[in-house]
């Protein structure tokens, strides 16, 4: 099976085409047509080549996280079935069965609202400098991929495509957007990641960290008070770290059920900051990955999505 890298749907209007997902309007003036590819991204990086059926692996998790998590807060889910969808998306059902969702247009909050429970990553990196992750100190002693005494909300900026996100501390995530929208950004996230690495660690899963975004929308009440809701996608092993229950062991990397497999490839074969566009002396040809990393992914996905969803 190939790999869908690009969309190909002539009569819609495509609006943006974002590291994994193609976005197009429908007739539907409420309404945009969410396509998940099967690209993947590593350090703000599009790979040449992709994932087969990633995008489809992609799209049924975060269908379950949405039905699952529902009461927490709304979503922009509508509909998955492209027989429910506007007339003109019909005809691209076999392009787009399993990958694509009709969401609810909304006001996108520009903030990554990433929960940390464990001490991994970026946030290791800051811990071992300064001992604060996102700006906030933490107890001395702590060791790579420990659980964190209480999960940490730990936003960072959203960038435009092809610039890369910068941590920030919670009080300037709070002047970015207001004082009362941070606070409900930063209550909801952390409902929905306790719950979820809750359900998580029942099916032999840590989820070690995540990131959330979200949306506002008009009022159904008629106030003129925008409502929240989760866009996007939710809690995929492209926007967390799945680790396996069964061998964690603290002070070490952890196997992942996600695309850390893929980073570590990457610095592995030359990458660093800077060269974004291709190797050292190939720059601007892009970085392809080999197939064993290709297959070593996808297997790490579709793992993640049947120990979660079944």
């Amino acid at each position: 099976m190939a790999a869908l890298i690009d969309t190909n749907l002539p009569d819609l209007s495509l609006l943006s085409r974002g590291k994994v997902r193609d976005v197009y309007s429908t007739s539907s003036p409420e309404h945009l047509l969410f396509v998940a590819t099967d690209r993947i991204s590593a350090y703000d990086v599009i790979l040449r080549n992709g994932i087969p059926g990633k995008g489809r692996l992609l799209t049924q998790i975060s269908l379950f996280w949405f039905s699952k998590l529902r009461h927490i807060i709304p979503n922009h889910f509508v509909t998955a079935n492209i027989d429910e969808m506007p007339e003109e998306v019909k005809k691209y059902k076999v392009q787009l069965d399993g990958r694509a969702m009709l969401v609810r247009k909304a006001r996108v909050v520009p903030l990554e609202a990433i929960v940390r429970g464990y001490l991994t990553g970026s946030a290791w990196s800051e811990y071992k400098k300064s001992g604060t992750v996102h700006g906030i100190p933490l107890p001395a002693g702590l060791l790579e991929s420990q659980k964190l005494p209480e999960p940490l909300f730990t936003p960072s900026t959203k960038a435009e495509q092809g610039a890369h996100d910068e941590n920030i501390s919670p009080e300037q995530a709070s002047k970015l957007v207001g004082d009362s929208l941070y606070a409900q950004i930063s209550g909801a996230a952390l409902k929905l990641y306790n719950e979820a690495a809750a359900y998580a660690h029942s099916k032999g899963v840590i989820l070690a960290d995540t990131k959330f975004e979200f949306g506002l929308v008009p009022s159904t009440t008629g106030s003129k008070e925008e409502t929240l809701i989760l866009v996007d996608e939710l809690l995929t092993p492209d926007s967390s770290r799945y680790w396996p229950l069964e061998g964690y062991e603290v002070g070490k990397s952890q196997p992942s059920f996600d695309k850390q497999y893929l980073r570590d490839w990457l610095v592995e074969a030359g990458f660093r900051k800077g060269l974004e566009s291709g190797r050292e002396g190939e720059e601007g040809q892009g970085w392809t990955i080999e197939d064993s990393v290709v297959e070593g992914t996808q297997k790490r996905y579709e793992e993640a999505v049947k120990l979660l969803t079944s």
